[in-house]
């Protein structure tokens, strides 16, 4: 993968919330674990990598069905990275499966 096309991936992921910025590292969290591995690569072709994959519970989908969350853990060690910038200005500082309180 190249990086424009990486950086793209994570721009996109920040939008949708499935991805914050928390101190020096990226969380990010999803349901679907080819998701944690695409979010992977895109954080070995920037330059970083990857500190743990969790699972971190069970969130329900519709009355019926539970799925696994998975939190991924990753730290870019790039100085100035416009990542960064990018969340500041567009992302959250919840995940989309946070609990609302």
């Amino acid at each position: 993968m190249l990086p424009p096309i990486a950086e793209k991936k994570l721009k996109c992921w920040i939008r949708s919330r499935h991805a914050i910025c928390s101190g020096n590292f990226f969380v990010f969290e999803t349901v679907d674990y080819a998701a944690v591995e695409r979010f992977t690569g895109c954080i070995d072709t920037l330059g970083g990598t990857v500190i743990s994959v969790d699972s971190v519970g069970k969130v329900w989908m519709g009355d019926h069905r539970q799925v696994v969350l998975y939190r991924a853990k990753a730290s870019l060690h790039t100085p100035h990275h416009n990542l960064r910038q990018y969340w500041i200005k567009y992302g959250s500082f919840r995940t989309r499966f946070d609990p609302q309180i």
